[in-house]
């Protein structure tokens, strides 16, 4: 665990990304194998399920620090972490242990999910004295799933690579589904990750799906098109879907689905089980899993909202009037393998041209070819993208004709750039706040928003609650609305500190749906700051037939 610890410490105490990958080629290169399974699972994105309840650690370490409530949560403010402040509170180890990451996650950490809470607060003390506060903090991120240290999946990738002298495009390969929360990593999955290539590894991928291609944004007034991207004829332009991102694979008889996030979806979508019988072995499609409205076709995009796929996302169980009033279609955009060939290495048209021969010869419900847009310019194809909103899609997506399909955001070998549509956007009163977390932890940095609960001029009328926000200012006005908030606090509700109503922001987000759960009634998707409205009066904010209007 130490020497992860001080791999932690080291990834954390740079921003160049030349020190953070000759950190990880050292540790990868002298750490034994299982212990290096366990590190690639965590950089590269693995999250285990939360092992202790937060409110089980805050209570043992105030207790082992002799602190009450009160002062525990004041020094958690200050400090903005929890597993920082737990190990800087709790007494420090005289004698540290010397067991590496590996026995620590199998052995110590993920038996304690399944143990009552009186269990776990006897057995912690003993394994926290075990530890040294550098670990200590480690092993509190490890507990509460909090662990990040800015390290992207690319750039472990690249440090195996570079260790192992094979092609990071391998490696990116071999890491697909390695941090799915059902893996667990192993000296021999390590070992798989680093070995030197073979003539039959593509032979042997079972279920594994291929790294995900992921489109640029471009935010470029239209009559700057031609020049950036030549004209329209060059590319092969489609609706943005509003969905899931996946890939469907097919081989041997079995099929599974994967998410972006390389999780196993499968027994999530049971109306895409069907694929198994309809799709031919040795394919995978990459596309956007939709609920669509039940009779619809891809002429009629009738694609429905974000929110109601939410719903089937959010429950631990499908019961039959959800898996009805939600079904859910494939909207193919890319093949990726045909016949147990790799087709990544082709071009986009050809791709296009095999998975519309392929959809014809296997029509397979419930999957959809994504249409493709025309246009004699850019000025025109920016008139069909001002129906996005209409549609229930977020844009436009342009694919290079002769792009191959790389991995991740990249432009080596070809470039897909994501149109979108402007936000929705709407003026609201910041009128909570509480601290942030990390370099923000001393700044009220989180705000709460709200809009009037009815039009300027009635009497009585308040401001109700309605998102969230804590992105989109620079530090410098960051700084300015903190020492607002720190003056115009009305009342505090633990590490919330409500505020008189002076500050206005235009709120950008994404989508819009209606929610039983908040007290506007409304939900809002991405929601961030667009600008500080200091030119607008507080009564001037907008109110809730605003939002409700958005709906439509």
């Amino acid at each position: 665990m130490k020497a992860f610890a001080e791999l932690y410490l080291r990834l954390d105490a740079t921003t160049s990304s030349t020190a953070k990958l000759e950190a990880l080629r050292d540790y990868f290169s002298t750490a034994p194998a299982v212990d290096a399974a366990w590190a690639v699972y965590f950089l590269a994105g693995g999250r285990p399920r939360q092992l202790v309840p937060t409110r089980v650690l805050r209570e043992l370490a105030g207790s082992l620090a002799g602190l009450p409530d009160w002062l525990f949560e004041e020094c958690y403010q200050a400090v903005g972490d929890l597993a920082e402040t737990i190990s800087l509170l709790v007494p420090e180890s005289r004698n540290p242990g010397d067991d590496g990451l590996a026995r620590w996650v199998e052995a110590h950490l993920l038996p304690l999910r399944s143990l009552p809470v009186e269990e776990i607060q006897q057995r912690l003390p003993p394994l926290w004295a075990q530890l040294d506060r550098p670990s200590l903090m480690l092993c509190l991120k490890l507990i509460t799933g909090s662990f990040r240290v800015g390290v992207s999946k690319l750039l472990v990738t690249r440090a195996l690579a570079q260790m192992a002298g094979l092609d990071a495009k391998r490696v990116a390969q071999r890491l697909v589904g390695y941090t799915d929360i059902s893996n667990r990593p192993t000296a021999a999955s390590f070992q798989r990750l680093i070995a030197p290539e073979s003539d039959d590894e593509h032979s042997q991928r079972g279920g594994q799906p291929y790294p995900f291609f992921l489109a640029h944004p471009l935010q470029v007034p239209t009559e700057q098109l031609d020049a950036l991207l030549g004209p329209p004829s060059e590319w092969q332009i489609e609706w943005k879907w509003d969905g899931i991102r996946a890939q469907v694979v097919k081989r041997e008889g079995q099929l599974w689905v994967w998410s972006r996030g390389e999780e196993l979806v499968t027994e999530r979508f049971p109306e895409l089980h069907s694929l198994a019988q309809t799709l031919p072995d040795g394919i995978v499609l990459d596309g956007e899993i939709l609920v669509w409205k039940l009779g619809g076709s891809a002429a009629e995009l009738a694609v429905q909202p974000f929110a109601m796929l939410q719903q089937r996302l959010g429950r631990k169980t499908l019961g039959k009037k959800l898996l009805s009033d939600a079904p859910v279609v494939l909207q193919a955009y890319d093949l990726l393998e045909w016949q147990g060939e790799d087709w990544r290495s082709r071009p986009q048209h050809a791709r296009r041209q095999q998975l519309e021969h392929v959809l014809e010869e296997h029509p397979s419900a419930p999957v959809l070819l994504s249409p493709l847009l025309a246009g004699q310019n850019w000025a025109d194809l920016a008139r069909q993208r001002e129906q996005s909103r209409s549609l229930g899609v977020e844009g436009l997506m342009l694919k290079q004709r002769e792009a191959l399909y790389g991995v991740g955001r990249t432009k080596d070998m070809g470039t897909w750039w994501k149109w979108k549509i402007d936000p929705f956007s709407v003026d609201a009163v910041l009128i909570y706040a509480q601290r942030g977390h990390g370099r923000r932890a001393s700044l009220y940095s989180d705000y709460t928003f709200a809009v009037w609960d009815a039009p300027a001029g009635t009497p009585g009328r308040a401001l109700v609650p309605f998102a969230k926000a804590y992105s989109g200012l620079s530090d410098e006005e960051m700084r300015k609305v903190d020492a607002i908030i720190r003056k115009t606090t009305v009342e505090t509700f633990g590490p919330v500190r409500s505020v008189t109503p002076t500050l206005v922001f235009e709120l950008g987000f994404e989508g819009i749906a209606l929610s039983r759960r908040h007290k506007s009634g409304i939900a809002v998707r991405f929601p961030r700051m667009l600008r500080w409205r200091l030119d607008k009066p507080v009564e001037e904010a907008d109110d809730l037939a605003t939002l409700q209007a958005l709906l439509a």
